[in-house]
């Protein structure tokens, strides 16, 4: 996916302190960010290096299919005006879901929530951005009380929805049962789990709620108005481990074009790094 300008900003800030810890230690260029468990899957980028591949993008899965496509018929103006209204709060937000591990593509997530309106509140007490519960929200560290809610408050919300989407990828490592779990609550998403024996969305959809299994394409389709493909959060577990290992096939079969070295070669595995270019570009790297 495409690696913006406010995803880079959100991560400089992070990256600054180990980049003069490792310029300290030595002159090698350029500076390493080990994503630990690819929690940070919006920053996996087309460009591949220093193998010079690119990655083939993440198309639209065909269960979807059809419901992203009408869904976008009908609702491509509101979401272009959503992202017209609220260019600053975009990058809000994602600054905040990014620093603390999360895929900035979560934020299609309050897109679809309320459409990014502070003021939205829906009809079981749900609200702000995030629509969280008042109960989740407290739980969360908010204060709902009185004339207070935090709820509404872009900062506040935003960070304690990312620790609350922390938590259940811990409990999924998944992004399509997360958005699931975060729309009818983690017991729902474990009983459909238990009913259909799987723990991929698109088997145990029929045991959800249809507010939920629509609320997850919802998600889908948003994330593809917005970036215009799909990236890691719109796969399910198997769907992105077999993503990634197209990945490692495509610096399996370059290495091989590019070096006799039979201990690189006979690798099949590599570690995924953030590198920080001398041009400021922010993209993923294999390495032994």
């Amino acid at each position: 996916m495409k690696t913006t300008l406010c995803k880079q900003v959100a991560l400089l800030s992070m990256l600054l302190l180990l980049i003069n810890h490792v310029n300290a230690k030595t002159s090698r260029a350029p500076s390493e960010l080990l994503l630990k468990h690819l929690l940070t899957d919006s920053l996996i980028a087309n460009k591949i290096t220093p193998i010079h591949s690119t990655a083939a993008a993440v198309t639209l899965q065909t269960p979807v299919r059809n419901f992203v496509e009408q869904y976008l018929e009908e609702h491509a103006e509101m979401l272009g005006k959503i992202k017209l209204n609220n260019s600053s709060r975009f990058k809000t937000i994602q600054s905040i879901l990014v620093k603390r591990g999360i895929p900035a593509e979560l934020l299609y997530l309050a897109v679809i929530e309320s459409k990014l309106k502070n003021t939205a509140t829906s009809g079981v007490g749900a609200a702000g951005i995030w629509q969280l519960m008042p109960v989740t929200a407290r739980s969360l560290g908010l204060k709902v009380q009185g004339k207070t809610d935090e709820r509404r408050y872009v900062y506040q919300s935003s960070v304690a929805a990312a620790n609350y989407l922390h938590e259940l990828y811990k409990q999924f490592d998944d992004w399509l049962l997360v958005v699931a779990a975060y729309n009818c609550g983690a017991g729902n998403v474990y009983k459909a789990i238990r009913l259909s024996g799987s723990r991929e969305f698109w088997k145990l959809q029929r045991f959800l709620p249809t507010e939920t299994r629509n609320h997850v394409k919802r998600f889908i389709a948003t994330h593809f108005y917005y970036e215009e493909k799909g990236s890691l959060v719109t796969l399910t577990k198997t769907e992105r481990n077999k993503y990634l290992s197209s990945l490692n096939e495509i610096i399996i079969e370059n290495t091989e074009n590019k070096t006799e070295d039979s201990a690189v070669q006979g690798n099949k595995f590599f570690n995924w790094v953030l590198v920080l270019h001398e041009d400021g570009e922010l993209i993923l790297v294999a390495r032994k």
